[in-house]
């Protein structure tokens, strides 16, 4: 199986626009390639039911869980808004990704 590209990667601001957590914004931690989903910081978080031992006394961790990467958007830093991104070439001849809306570099 073939993994697909993405135009959101590691460590991008996004906003969630659908489902329960809808609205939230967090920093994307990990990208799962071959499931098309984001872990996002403090979006999806569940709480993980475990024995009590000396590490978490409480019997439980919280953890976040994936997210469809359909279900979140990039947010342009310029703007503070949500955009659509696009690839480009820079003048050193590097792909690039952009804001469409404001032209603005993501990153």
């Amino acid at each position: 199986m073939t993994q697909a590209k993405f135009k959101i990667k590691k460590n991008d601001v996004v906003q969630v626009i659908t489902g329960k957590e809808k609205g939230k914004r967090g920093t994307v931690k990990k990208v799962l390639l071959d499931k098309a989903q984001v872990i996002v910081e403090n979006v999806n978080v569940v709480v993980r039911h475990i024995r009590p031992d000396q590490r978490h006394p409480e019997g439980s961790i919280k953890k976040e869980m994936p997210i469809s990467i359909s279900n979140v958007a990039l947010i342009d830093a310029t703007t503070g808004k949500r955009g659509s991104v696009g690839f480009k070439l820079d003048e050193d001849g590097k792909k690039v990704r952009y804001f469409k809306k404001s032209g603005s570099i993501v990153g």
